[in-house]
C-alpha cells in the first residue's frame, strides 16, 4: 500500500486550497511585447515605488554606471544602450517588487502570526513589502519579533559552534547575490570548516556545466552578445525567451534583420518564439511585428535527443554525398577527439524513427538539416527545458555533438549558448560558490589567506534537503531565494526545514521559507540591487558576471526603505566575527567597510580577476577569459581537444492513465516570485492553477474544458498530491501537460534527478489526472 505524504499534512500554506480564484481564458498571443508589455511595466513600478522613484530606478537599470538588474542573466550591450528603456517588463516588475515603499517593521509582525501569514499564497505573501527591521521567532513562538543585528549574529554564532561537526550546517546562496558577498560568504564558511555550499545552479545549469566541463573544458557558454549579430542560424531549445529572458527578443531581431534564420525547439508553442513587436521601435511602437522562428520544431517533453540524432544523421548521410561541404573535417580533426567512436555509434540510428520518437513530423527534421547542412556559424541556446532532465546532461552533450560536427564554435557567429536564469548566477559560481571545489582552487585559498579550507566535497540542493530530513543538518542558512518554493517535493522539503535547530534568511521581501522553519528562525533584511549602499559616508558599488562572461559594476540608486537594512557583505563579516572570533586568521572589519579591499583579494585568488578594481571600472566591464571561445579546449582527460560524446536515447513508457507534466513559468512571474496572475501570451487570467492539455486526451478521457481536477505523482511508492487544478486545451503533444511551478513543485520527486548533475527533474514528472473530488483529500 502506497504511503501517502498528504495524510497527516497539507502542503504548506495555501498551494492546496478549497476554491478556485475567477479564471478567465482568452486566445493564446502569437506574438511578444508591444505596447502591452509596456503598460504592464509602467503599472507595476508606478504602483509599488510611485512615479519620480519609479522613473529613476528605470532611468539606471542596466546603463551604464548604473544597477543590474536583478532578474535575468541576459548580457548588456557592449557599446550604445537603448536611450528609453535597457530593461523589459520583466525587469521593470522586479524593480518595482524591490523598489517598493511598502515596508514591514516590528508592527507588522506582531499583528500577523506565521500560521496566518502561512496561509496566504505567494503571490498574496509578496506583495506585502520590504522587511524593514531582523526578526527572530523563538523556539515555540507564534509570532516573530524584533532583534538587533548584534544579538542576531550572536544567536546563529551560539548554534554554529554548539554543532559536533560545521557540516551539520548548510549555507545556500541564490542567484542574486553579487561577486564581493558570494566571495566573502565561500570564504567564511570555508574558514568555518564546511564545504556545504548548495546553491541554485544545483536546481537550474548543474547540467550545463557539469556537461560542458567535460566535453570543452569550461561549464560556461562560448558566446558574446554580438555574436548573435553576426551569425547564419540560431536554435533555441527549451527556452521560451519572451517570458524568461525577454531582453533577448532584441537580440533575435537584430539576428533576423542581419539575415539570421531561426528554429525553434519546444513543446509548447510560445508567442516569444513566433514573433516579437519591439516597442522601442517605430513600426513595433505602432503594432508591426518581426516573425522570429523560421522552423517551429514542437517536440515532446524530453525529445530533444532523439531530434539531435536525427539531425545529424541526416548531416552524415548528407557528407556522405558531398564530402567536405556538410562537416568541418579540418576543425574535427585538429580540435577533437573520438570522432570515429561517435560516427560509429550514429550509423545505427534510422532518421524516421528517430524523429517519430522526438514527435516532430519527418519533412520538418529534413528542413532544419537543409537550414544547417551548408552552415557553420551556428548559435544553439538552452534553458531548463533541456537541463532538468534525468538524461539532461547527455542532451547537453548531443548539442555539443552538433556544433563539433560543424565547427561551430570558436569562430564568430557561432558557439554555445547556456541562458542562465537568475542575474549573478554564473558569478556566484565563478566566485567558488560550489559543493564541490577543485583542489586547486582550495590550494589558492589556503595560499592567499591562510588558512586549511576543507578537502571533503559538501552538500548540493538534494543532499541538502535529504540530510535535513535525516537529522544530519541541524543550521540552514539561506544567502537569498526562497528556498522551499524553489525547491522540489514540497511536503517532503518542509518536514525537512522543520526538523533543523535552526533557518535563517537573508531576504529583502517575505516570502514562504520564512513561515516553514526551524525550531528558531531569523530574517535578516538586506539591500537590494536599485538600493543606495552607502558605507562610512561612501557609495559603493558591486559586480556581476551576466550569461556571455562580462564582470561590470552596478550601484544602487534609490534611497533604501529602512536605516536598519545591512549589504549582504556586511552581514557575512558580522556573522564571521561572531562566529569564528579570535581564531579566525581574516581581517573582516577591513572586509566590511569596502568592496574594493574585497575586489583585490579576488585579483589574487581567481584567475581572470587580475586588477579587477581596474578593470572593472571600464565602462561596460570586461569579459572573463574563455578559452572555447579562441578555440582552444583545455580538458586535460581529452589532451586539451573537445570531445564527441556518446549518448543513448532514454526511453519514457507511460501506463494508460499516465501523463508526462512540466513545470514552467507564467509571464507574470520570475523564478518563485509571482508578479501578478496573468499569462495573457497563453491566454490565463487571474488564476494560477491551471494544467495545461492536449484536446485529443482530454476527449479520451473524459475532461472538459475547465474541468477541476487533482494531480498525483507516485515516484517510489510515495503519493504526492496537488489539488484543484483546472484542465485549459492548449496546442501541447499528446500525453505531455504544463503546469506552473512553485504550485506543483509538490509533485516532483526528491529522489529523481539528472544524472551525473543531480538537479531535480522538473521538466519531466509523470502523474496521473483525476476529477476533483473531496474524497480525494
Amino acid at each position: 500500500m502506497n504511503k501517502t505524504m498528504a495524510e497527516t499534512k497539507e502542503q504548506p500554506g495555501a498551494e492546496n486550497p478549497e476554491k478556485l480564484l475567477d479564471l478567465k481564458l482568452t486566445e493564446p498571443k502569437k506574438w511578444a511585447a508591444g505596447i502591452p508589455a509596456v503598460y504592464e511595466a509602467g503599472k507595476d513600478v508606478f504602483e509599488e515605488a510611485g512615479f519620480a522613484r519609479g522613473m529613476k530606478g528605470l532611468f539606471h537599470m542596466n546603463k551604464k554606471g548604473g544597477f543590474d538588474c536583478s532578474s535575468c542573466a541576459w548580457p548588456d550591450p557592449d557599446d550604445d544602450r537603448s536611450p528609453i528603456a535597457e530593461y523589459c517588463e520583466n525587469g521593470a516588475k522586479a524593480l518595482a517588487e524591490e523598489g517598493t515603499t511598502k515596508k514591514l517593521t516590528a508592527e507588522f509582525f506582531a499583528q500577523n502570526s506565521v500560521s496566518d501569514l502561512a496561509k496566504l499564497n505567494d503571490f498574496e505573501i509578496g506583495k506585502k513589502g520590504r522587511i524593514a527591521q531582523p526578526v527572530y521567532l523563538p523556539k515555540g513562538a507564534t509570532h516573530y519579533q524584533p532583534i538587533s543585528w548584534d544579538d542576531a549574529f550572536k544567536k546563529i554564532a551560539e548554534h554554529l559552534n554548539a554543532l559536533k561537526s560545521p557540516n551539520e550546517a548548510a549555507f545556500y546562496t541564490s542567484g542574486r547575490s553579487s561577486n564581493e558577498a558570494s566571495f566573502m560568504y565561500q570564504l567564511f564558511v570555508r574558514e568555518y570548516g564546511t564545504n556545504n555550499l548548495p546553491d541554485c545552479s544545483n536546481m537550474c545549469h548543474e547540467s550545463s556545466g557539469v556537461a560542458l566541463g567535460e566535453v570543452i573544458g569550461i561549464g560556461k557558454g562560448t558566446v558574446t552578445l554580438n555574436d548573435f549579430y553576426d551569425t547564419d542560424v540560431i536554435i533555441i531549445m527549451g527556452q521560451n525567451p519572451g517570458t524568461n529572458h525577454p531582453r533577448m527578443l532584441t537580440a533575435l531581431e537584430k539576428a533576423k534583420k542581419n539575415g539570421a534564420k531561426i528554429i525553434a525547439i519546444n513543446p509548447l508553442r510560445e508567442a516569444g518564439l513566433m514573433a516579437f513587436k519591439n516597442p522601442q521601435t517605430v513600426p513595433g511602437f505602432f503594432g508591426k511585428s518581426t516573425p522570429l522562428a523560421d522552423l517551429y520544431l514542437q517536440v515532446k517533453i524530453n525529445g530533444d535527443m532523439a531530434l539531435l540524432k536525427a539531425i545529424e544523421k541526416l548531416l552524415y548521410e548528407a557528407e556522405l554525398k558531398e564530402p567536405g561541404r556538410v562537416f568541418d573535417h579540418a576543425f574535427i580533426q585538429r580540435s577533437t577527439v573520438f570522432y570515429n567512436e561517435f560516427i560509429a555509434h550514429l550509423k545505427q540510428y534510422h532518421p524516421e524513427e528517430l524523429a517519430k520518437q522526438a514527435g516532430v513530423p519527418f519533412s520538418q527534421v529534413k528542413e532544419a538539416v537543409e537550414m544547417l547542412a551548408h552552415k557553420s556559424r551556428i548559435i544553439i541556446c538552452w534553458a531548463m527545458g533541456i537541463t532538468q532532465h534525468v538524461n539532461g546532461v547527455d542532451t547537453i552533450k548531443e548539442i555539443v555533438n552538433l556544433t563539433l560536427l560543424k565547427g561551430s564554435i570558436g569562430k564568430k557567429g557561432a558557439g554555445l549558448c547556456p541562458v542562465r536564469g537568475h542575474s549573478n548566477v554564473q558569478g556566484n559560481r565563478t566566485m567558488l560558490i560550489f559543493d564541490k571545489p577543485k583542489k586547486a582552487q582550495l590550494d589558492k585559498l589556503k595560499e592567499v589567506f591562510g588558512f586549511e579550507p576543507p578537502r571533503e566535497p559538501g552538500y548540493d540542493v538534494v543532499e541538502s534537503i535529504k540530510a535535513m530530513h535525516e537529522g544530519k543538518l541541524k543550521v540552514f542558512f539561506a544567502m537569498g531565494g526562497n528556498f522551499l518554493s524553489a525547491t522540489p517535493d514540497t511536503v517532503y522539503t518542509a518536514e525537512a526545514m522543520r526538523k533543523t535547530k535552526l533557518t535563517v534568511n537573508v531576504s529583502t521581501k517575505l516570502n514562504r521559507s520564512h513561515l516553514v522553519h526551524g525550531e528558531e528562525s531569523l530574517i535578516l533584511p538586506t539591500l537590494s540591487r536599485s538600493d543606495k549602499d552607502v558605507i562610512n559616508g561612501k557609495p559603493q558599488f558591486i559586480s556581476c558576471e551576466n550569461s556571455m562572461g562580462v564582470v561590470q559594476t552596478s550601484q544602487g540608486v534609490l534611497d533604501p526603505v529602512s536605516t536598519e537594512l545591512l549589504n549582504e557583505t556586511q552581514i557575512v563579516c558580522g556573522l564571521a566575527r561572531a562566529t569564528l572570533g579570535g581564531r579566525s586568521v581574516i581581517d573582516w572589519d577591513k572586509f566590511a567597510n569596502t568592496y574594493d579591499e574585497i575586489r583585490d583579494a579576488i585579483a589574487k585568488t581567481i584567475p581572470g580577476f587580475e586588477d579587477y578594481n581596474q578593470k572593472v571600472r571600464e565602462p561596460g566591464g570586461f569579459y572573463l577569459p574563455n578559452a572555447p571561445r579562441e578555440g582552444r579546449f583545455e580538458t586535460d582527460a581529452n589532451d586539451s581537444k573537445a570531445a564527441f560524446s556518446i549518448t543513448h536515447l532514454a526511453e519514457q513508457k507511460l501506463a494508460d492513465d499516465e501523463f508526462i507534466m512540466t513545470t514552467i513559468r507564467s509571464h507574470d512571474q520570475f523564478n518563485t516570485t509571482i508578479y501578478g496572475l496573468e499569462d495573457r501570451y497563453r491566454g490565463i487570467h487571474n488564476e494560477r492553477r491551471v494544467i495545461f492539455m492536449n484536446e485529443v486526451d482530454m476527449l479520451r478521457v473524459g475532461f472538459k474544458k475547465e474541468e477541476k481536477v487533482d494531480l498525483f505523482n507516485y515516484h517510489g511508492g510515495v503519493e504526492r498530491v496537488a489539488r484543484l487544478f483546472v484542465v485549459v486545451p492548449y496546442d501541447i503533444p499528446e500525453r505531455n501537460t504544463a503546469t506552473y511551478y512553485p504550485e506543483t513543485n509538490v509533485l516532483v520527486p526528491i529522489g529523481s534527478v539528472a544524472e551525473k548533475s543531480n538537479t531535480p527533474t522538473s521538466k519531466l514528472v509523470i502523474i496521473k489526472i483525476r476529477k476533483h473530488s473531496l474524497s480525494n483529500h
